[in-house]
């Protein structure tokens, strides 16, 4: 990293974070590969590798000595494979991604959610995030780490979480089908329940939502004469693959009338999912036209912009590649997996003193074959 392209001050934020991450990554190896805290399928693959992770993996750069993470390893059971040994007796929960055909992919956790969303919560303003305030979760129900993510985000701020019903394999059902009417209606159904809470006296301030259904609920509300800030709404969290710098001004400018401190609404994109956890973004601003650049939650987890045709090797600031993402807790290891993702690598800042990404859309490798259904 070129030492004129960044200020003393963030340059030393920089050398600290690595610092940081290299002596994490180093106790996560040792945690998940040592017998008497590592899960059977760490401690079964080992014996495959060329090299000793506890001897040989001194810090972050060794995690290349992995291959890559291959997503296919959480389809199917035994799920307490993944368990580490030092956690067999806490309760576990299991969250699953995907799973609209075939075997979902199933990760275990225990609490990485609630540290997650318990270290996001402290970059949410509280002008906009009231402590106290009722939240509505408006996003995917069921075996999803999300639902529950959301419901202790609002419980950590002093809250309580409504939710409504969305399955979202059903929609993709529906979208393969080709059957919009019954897209539309089931659209309805969810706004529907989103609009009863808000108009049903809750004190509901905070939401989560994907672009598409804060669209439509936005649009729901307008049919009823109304809108999101006279709904009660003063701060949004919002994640999922629609978060285009065109649609952010659209939905700011057109949706909610201005930016907050005009229509009072403050909106905060956010990239993850169930491996990673969730990357906060850098404000968003007209000035900046509305450009969206992520930044992981490190040391917890990494993400890096590489080669397409090599995932080893970082692209240049502001050039194009695949994002992969690296998940380092004691709950879970991902030493390295390709995304379904690309975006621009971006430089870190004083807030986030590590590498970013923005422009995060479908990777164009099999874009077309990706339907992204509610998110």
């Amino acid at each position: 990293m070129a030492s004129d392209t960044l200020t003393p001050e963030v340059e030393a934020a920089v050398k600290a974070a690595k610092d940081r991450l290299d002596a994490h990554a180093y106790e996560i190896v040792q945690w998940h590969f040592h017998e008497s805290t590592g899960c059977p399928f760490w401690l079964e693959k080992k014996k495959e590798f060329n090299f000793d992770p506890l001897t040989e993996v001194k810090g972050y750069d060794d995690l290349k000595k992995f291959p890559l993470f291959e997503d296919e390893w959480l389809r199917g059971g035994p799920v307490r494979r993944w368990v580490p040994a030092a956690y067999q007796d806490k309760p576990i929960y299991v969250f699953e991604t995907g799973g609209t055909t075939g075997i979902p992919k199933s990760r275990i956790a225990i609490d990485d959610f609630r540290t997650d969303y318990s270290n996001f919560s402290e970059t949410l303003p509280d002008k906009y995030f009231p402590k106290g305030a009722n939240w509505l979760m408006l996003g995917p129900s069921g075996p999803r780490r999300l639902r529950l993510a959301v419901e202790h985000l609002a419980q950590v701020r002093g809250g309580i979480c409504f939710c409504i019903d969305l399955d979202p394999r059903w929609v993709i059902k529906l979208i393969k089908k080709g059957q919009m009417d019954q897209l539309e209606a089931y659209k309805q159904h969810c706004i529907d329940q989103a609009i009863t809470v808000l108009t049903a006296g809750h004190d509901v301030k905070c939401m989560f939502g994907t672009p598409k259904l804060i669209e439509s609920l936005c649009l729901g509300l307008e049919e009823k004469g109304t809108t999101l800030a006279e709904a009660g709404i003063t701060g949004i969290f919002s994640g999922g693959t629609e978060f285009t710098p065109q649609w952010t001004r659209y939905c700011i400018e057109e949706l909610f009338g201005g930016g907050p401190e005009e229509s009072g609404i403050y909106m905060t994109p956010t990239y993850g999912n169930t491996l990673m956890g969730l990357a906060c973004s850098k404000p968003v601003t007209a000035e900046e036209g509305y450009k969206i650049s992520y930044y992981a939650p490190q040391p917890r987890a990494v993400t890096e912009v590489v080669s397409f045709d090599d995932p080893n090797e970082l692209v240049g600031f502001g050039e194009t590649g695949r994002v992969k993402l690296t998940t380092l807790t004691k709950e879970f290891f991902v030493p390295g997996f390709l995304e379904r993702d690309e975006g621009e690598r971006e430089k870190p800042y004083l807030t986030y003193p590590w590498e970013g990404v923005s422009g995060v859309r479908p990777f164009h490798g099999f874009a077309s074959s990706t339907t992204v259904g509610v998110y």
